[in-house]
């Protein structure tokens, strides 16, 4: 918990720092749209398990907006992907649970310019997860629960733009502690390409 509080002040103060690092310019204000495709990882607890799945694709669509050069607000859906675990559970046989997680963010974005189309970017923020979660044992129906929590989400990135309206975006995302119901809690990051389409 400490390090994920170190974590987000760091990125926080980044962000602020980056509000701040340069002039206003009004031409950079506006709403901007995008998608990006990268995969998820979750730290689930894989000890005892014969089999473990922590990675799986995910995908993000957002929208926001920025106010100038250096600073936006950004809000955002993303599909987490899959995680699962399997092992023995004498004397039934097996014993697996499949992970499902998709989330609503919303961050504030700290822009730092870097040369005239290349920025560096931090997101601090909070989301809103909903995990579904299918527990199978050998011989018995499978069990389908589901469970909702909000928590931490930041990012770090860069930012390349081909011209006013169309830029790429390269990017690493934590949401912190999604939770599982009696599984516990575990931070799910995502490594992402995306495209950004400003208004």
């Amino acid at each position: 918990m400490k390090s994920k509080a170190k974590a987000g002040l760091a990125i926080l103060g980044l962000a602020s720092a980056m509000t701040f690092a340069a002039p206003v310019l009004a031409q950079d204000a506006g709403f901007y749209a995008g998608a990006a495709l990268g995969q998820s990882k979750v730290s689930i607890d894989c000890e005892g398990a014969d089999t473990c799945d922590e990675k799986d694709s995910s995908w993000r669509i957002f929208g926001g907006y920025q106010f100038n050069r250096n600073f936006a607000i950004e809000f955002g859906y993303a599909d987490l992907g899959e995680a699962s675990a399997a092992g023995a559970a004498p004397p039934f046989g097996t014993a697996g649970a499949t992970f499902e997680t998709t989330a609503f963010d919303l961050v504030a974005v700290g822009i730092l310019p870097i040369a005239e189309r290349f920025s560096a970017y931090g997101k601090i923020g909070l989301y809103r997860a909903d995990t579904d979660i299918t527990a199978s044992l050998t011989g018995f129906p499978s069990v389908s629960l589901s469970d909702s929590n909000s928590d931490l989400t930041f990012a770090v990135g860069v930012r390349y733009d081909f011209t006013r309206n169309l830029g790429v975006r390269a990017e690493w995302q934590r949401y912190s502690d999604v939770a599982a119901d009696e599984f516990g809690e575990s931070d799910v990051d995502v490594m992402s390409i995306g495209i950004l389409w400003r208004f």
